[in-house]
């Protein structure tokens, strides 16, 4: 059965056509300007009925943001005015006038690599994703971990600094994404004088020169830390990691080579840590996925 996975972000919508491992068909557009629930719900019916959508090929939206335990209300929206507290699946369901499911934007990144990519046919895997934040998200038996309330799986908010703030519609402290996000490290890099509008691309090019080296030996050891609380507290079979931080050349070889020291013997035996397959097409496969499912059960 196809199904369609839409990716929605602050600055695009992709909706792809999945069939399989493969998407047939994809559109792409910036993101409706004011963001507000009935332009950007208009938008995305309008891109996915182009691409199929109905009765018989069911959607799957995932959303930068917490949802309920349901998976029918948004509960925390980022950078998205208006959304919280709103019915986002059923409005969305009568807008594009199919089946219809909603799930976390990083959730369904773990889900598509392991419909399509780097965990394919693994049960128990960690995804963990490093960009402008950190997300990520964890199957454990062979399904999502939601938890109680449906906020479970956040990796980005692990706690592993002191009292660095998170960013706007967080409010905590010291959390994983707060020391190790894109915006975290050019905000250090900044104040270690590496420039007013540091580029990250290009100081990981330098990461040998002693004024910028400190930098990295900083970031490395924190993912390294984080990836290894993760696997103490959910023993994967493996670790898939993604994000545009994850491209730079030889950055999994430096990252994976820091991991060791900071496991437990028994846990070192059983490192697997591989570069994600499908990087920016994960969320695609793994809403479309979910809206596969859904409209199976149904039937």
């Amino acid at each position: 059965m196809n199904a369609i996975g839409v990716d929605l972000g602050g600055h695009k919508v992709v909706a792809g056509l999945v069939d399989g491992d493969v998407i047939r068909d994809r559109l792409e557009e910036s993101t409706e300007g004011s963001r507000k629930p009935g332009p950007v719900i208009a938008q995305i019916a309008r891109m996915v009925r182009a691409l199929g959508a109905g009765p018989e090929v069911p959607t799957g939206v995932c959303v930068p943001g917490g949802i309920d335990a349901a998976r029918e209300n948004a509960l925390m929206i980022t950078n998205f005015m208006g959304w919280n507290g709103l019915p986002v699946r059923r409005m969305l369901a009568e807008a594009i006038g199919g089946c219809t499911v909603i799930e976390n934007d990083a959730n369904a990144y773990a889900l598509g690599e392991g419909l399509a990519g780097a965990a394919k046919g693994v049960d128990d895997y960690v995804v963990l994703t490093l960009g402008t934040g950190i997300g990520g998200g964890v199957v454990s038996g062979g399904r999502l971990l939601t938890g109680a309330h449906g906020m479970g799986g956040e990796l980005g908010h692990i706690v592993l600094g002191q009292e660095e703030p998170c960013g706007p519609g967080c409010g905590g402290l010291g959390h994983f994404e707060a020391l190790c996000g894109a915006d975290a490290l050019e905000r250090r890099a900044g104040a270690m004088g590496l420039g007013s509008r540091p580029d990250l691309r290009d100081l990981w090019t330098r990461r040998e020169d002693p004024a910028v080296a400190p930098l990295w030996d900083f970031a490395l050891s924190a993912i390294a830390r984080g990836i290894a609380s993760l696997i103490h507290v959910f023993d994967p079979e493996l670790v898939v990691i993604g994000g545009g931080l994850s491209r730079g050349a030889d950055f999994m070889e430096l990252l994976e080579a820091r991991v060791p020291r900071y496991l437990g013997g028994a846990f070192r035996k059983t490192l697997s840590i591989r570069l994600s397959l499908l990087d920016t097409d994960a969320p695609i496969f793994g809403a479309a996925g979910l809206a596969r499912a859904r409209m199976e059960n149904f039937k």
